[in-house]
């Protein structure tokens, strides 16, 4: 049996003055797609954070691949899990290349300049993203779309086999949503890279996720399989709407439709 990506064992965690997770058990599987789902404040960036060694827990323990994560060096980490969070900041004159050399500050030596293997590593995340015609663009003249996709380059370029996304879809157009998630799986799949993503679309979450979290009040409602957690009681539940999932036309994909109490 595989070691875990990571775990939690009774972990709390505060967040501006309230306990943003309570008590939480979570083992994440590797190699997956694992969407955190759960409505607003109900702890899934807070719990992307802890186990990025960017927030501190108050109590319990977080693990990645089988190592405390108060163990871990900061450079180390890095080259374990690349991070985007929710709205990373760069100066506009940045072009789309030196953003994404920023993503090898964990391989390389101080103060070094970039070598052959780094121009390697930022050149393949701009040819994955589709963003090598961008290279020399500064980011202040890109499109949404575009912007979301040079920071995920950024993040490819960082070379670590687990990915942690903050809503890497928020702010994007149905088209460039789906664009950003269909490259997700394309890693997955080919490159076997895990990827953790904080997701409010649950339908987003049904399509592409292999395992889903779902976070209610700091707690963790369910976990497990995506078809599994994402059923209409449970969504219910924890949103408070009625919804409905229903098979899509032509295909073998179901969609969640959410009502009103009213329509209901």
């Amino acid at each position: 049996m595989s070691r875990p990506l990571a775990t939690m064992a009774a972990l709390s965690a505060d967040y501006e003055g309230y306990k943003a997770l309570d008590a939480i058990d979570l083992t994440l599987p590797e190699e997956k797609i694992i969407a955190f789902c759960g409505p607003n404040g109900s702890g899934k960036s807070t719990a992307l954070k802890v186990l990025r060694a960017l927030h501190a827990a108050t109590s319990g323990e977080a693990e990645i691949a089988g190592k405390a994560v108060s163990d871990w060096t900061p450079r180390a980490l890095a080259r374990e899990i690349a991070m985007l969070s929710q709205s990373p900041d760069a100066p506009a004159d940045m072009s789309v290349f030196d953003l994404a050399m920023l993503g090898r500050y964990a391989r390389r030596s101080r103060f070094s300049a970039p070598s052959t293997e780094d121009r390697r590593a930022v050149e393949s995340a701009l040819r994955t993203t589709g963003m090598t015609g961008f290279s020399e663009r500064s980011l202040g003249k890109l499109s949404g779309g575009q912007l979301q996709r040079a920071w995920i380059a950024m993040t490819l370029a960082q070379d670590a086999p687990r990915i942690f996304l903050d809503e890497p879809t928020n702010h994007l157009d149905i088209a460039h949503a789906l664009e950003i998630l269909d490259l997700l799986v394309t890693l997955n799949r080919r490159e076997k890279r895990s990827f953790v993503v904080v997701l409010h679309d649950l339908n987003h979450a049904l399509r592409y996720a292999d395992h889903v979290v779902l976070f209610h009040a700091g707690k963790i409602a369910a976990e497990g399989p995506t078809r599994d957690v994402l059923t209409e009681e449970r969504i219910s539940t924890v949103f408070d709407i009625d919804c409905r999932i229903v098979p899509l036309p032509d295909t073998s994909l179901p969609v969640i439709v959410p009502l009103s109490r009213s329509a209901a």
